[in-house]
């Protein structure tokens, strides 16, 4: 009867270690997963460039003047006083980056700025075009 114990206690340590065995193998696929989604995910992000932080702030701009749909609510929904917002965000962003441009980068901030001012003054009937 000793005999049976021991090897029925010996079956089960052999059956905790393959769980054991198998619940890290889980663990392990799981961050294998992770890992690909994380950088599935770095892939889709935008470069970190004056771009990335210019973009942002112009088309929201462009959504609140009206100017093109919100692709969540698939709406234009006008805000003249939020967008004025933006536009005065990105001339601070502008003065603050003054002289420390590429030429392309101020070539893109001063054209985006000109774009959303002159809509602006449309949209606020300040000027016709």
């Amino acid at each position: 009867m000793a005999d049976k114990d021991k090897n029925s206690k010996l079956g089960q340590g052999i059956g905790q270690e393959k769980e054991q065995e198998k619940e890290e193998k889980e663990k392990k696929d799981q961050k294998k997963e992770q890992t690909g989604e994380e950088e599935k995910q770095l892939e889709q992000l935008p470069p970190l460039d004056f771009s990335s932080l210019f973009l942002p702030f112009y088309t929201q701009a462009l959504f609140k003047l009206g100017a093109a749909e919100d692709p969540i609510s698939q709406k234009i929904d006008e805000n003249i006083d939020l967008a004025k917002r933006f536009i005065d965000l990105l001339d601070l962003l502008k003065e603050k980056t003054k002289g420390n441009l590429k030429p392309e980068e101020d070539t893109l901030l001063t054209n985006g700025l000109h774009q959303l001012k002159m809509l602006y003054m449309e949209k606020s009937k300040i000027i016709k075009l």
